[in-house]
């Protein structure tokens, strides 16, 4: 069901795509990724907790940080522009599992 729902997400267009910024040079700038296996190419890895943010790592919202932003740890659609300013710099990357009206992942 996980592997489905980024499938979807991809195929979409449905997340923000820092290689495809307008703040680069036109000449620096690349499509969006066509799957899931050509987005993960350009991301090392998902971080574990207690790891040091490093550049191309996504790192996951803590539930102290969902908290601060939303006022809650189960995040919608609704939060995500509350969390993006939770990725304060460029190259890294911030995750969060979002849930449905009914609280499901």
């Amino acid at each position: 069901m996980l592997e489905e729902l980024r499938h979807r997400v991809v195929v979409a267009g449905e997340y923000y795509w820092v290689h495809g910024d307008d703040r680069l040079p036109e000449g620096k700038r690349r499509p969006l990724p066509s799957s899931p296996d050509e987005l993960w190419a350009d991301v090392f890895h998902v971080q574990r907790k207690g790891e040091e943010p490093e550049v191309c790592a996504v790192q996951p919202v803590t539930a102290a940080e969902a908290r601060r932003v939303t006022g809650t740890e189960r995040l919608t659609r609704e939060h995500v522009q509350a969390v993006q300013g939770l990725a304060r710099e460029r190259g890294y990357g911030r995750c969060a599992v979002l849930c449905d009206d009914q609280g499901t992942p």
